[in-house]
């Protein structure tokens, strides 16, 4: 299994992500994540820069493949720039990055004030919005006019030698399906193997099929489930909550339902490498092939410490 860093750019300064991919290859990672956002979930978290910049900053500080985890490329931002987003990125880090993306959240995707869509509509913009992008990838002069999207005339000059891959998350059946039908591989943060099942006997096949988890690493399993919670409740946020409200206000409203002690369901607080060992384990059982882990707090050098002399070592 492949161990990875997740950069959450909902909560650091682009200064601070790329010192913490240092970091990362340091300490032994062999891949990393990155959020794309234009709001961060709650006001606590802080940030949000451009993830387009920061991914090219990247290339230049350290060797590490980059997934974004994940690009919405259905209504913010039209597939046919992404695509050249992608395309660049990908000559950036040459050949090492990987086009995650996903249907999307209205924190993100209503900023322009177009209609948030139904799943099932989303799921369809999705899938049409990859072929768009595949379709410019191929490097011809491209003319698309399909039901979502219209591209004239277009042609992406700057381009690797192989296109990007794509990979899809999805958390519902219709989601998953699609995943394995459309991707190239798989993107999730639940280590549910029924997901992973669903999506290799869908068309995935051995594609290869990536998560993640958050930590807050801290001096005490307490300690990190404050930090945790004063930056992340939006994680305790049931149902499709996170799909359908518009902004951070939001987020934190319904947070207010939140407890402190329900961070120790999704996040792993404090400072005990068999705690993340046995996380590790979960989605490996899984069926992942390569987990991220995602900091949350001021102590990510503490984490890659205990990464590098505890997990790490006794992973390999």
């Amino acid at each position: 299994m492949r161990i990875g860093y997740f950069l959450s750019s909902e909560e650091y300064t682009p200064a601070e992500l790329l010192e913490q991919a240092r970091g990362a290859e340091r300490a032994g990672f062999e891949a990393l994540w990155i959020s794309d956002h234009y709001h961060p979930w709650v006001d606590a978290q802080g940030q949000s820069p451009f993830v387009w910049s920061t991914i090219g900053a990247l290339s230049q500080v350290c060797s590490l493949p980059v997934t974004t985890a994940v690009t919405c490329p259905t209504v913010r931002i039209h597939p046919a720039v992404l695509a050249q987003a992608a395309a660049t990125s990908a000559v950036l880090h040459e050949g090492r990055f990987v086009l995650g993306v996903g249907s999307g959240e209205a924190l993100n995707e209503h900023i322009l004030g177009d209609a948030w869509p139904q799943t099932d509509v989303r799921l369809e913009m999705l899938e049409e919005a990859v072929e768009v992008m595949r379709e410019l990838w191929a490097g011809g002069f491209v003319n698309h006019h399909g039901r979502h999207y219209t591209v004239e005339h277009a042609r992406i000059y700057t381009l690797p030698e192989t296109p990007p891959k794509v990979y899809v998350s999805g958390f519902g059946p219709k989601a998953i399906d699609l995943a394995a039908r459309i991707g190239d591989g798989y993107v999730s943060t639940m280590p549910d193997a029924d997901m992973v099942r669903r999506f290799r006997d869908g068309g995935g096949g051995d594609k290869p099929c990536q998560a993640g988890f958050k930590a807050a690493y801290a001096d005490s399993e307490e300690a990190g489930m404050r930090i945790a919670y004063e930056k992340w409740p939006n994680a305790g946020v049931p149902g499709e909550l996170s799909q359908v409200l518009p902004s951070p206000r939001h987020f934190e409203q319904a947070a207010q339902l939140v407890r402190p002690e329900m961070m120790k369901e999704s996040f792993v607080c404090g400072n005990s490498a068999d705690a993340h060992l046995e996380m590790i384990d979960r989605y490996a059982k899984a069926g992942f092939d390569e987990v991220y882990v995602a900091n949350t707090g001021p102590n990510w050098q503490g984490l890659f410490d205990l990464y590098q002399r505890d997990v790490l070592p006794r992973l390999r």
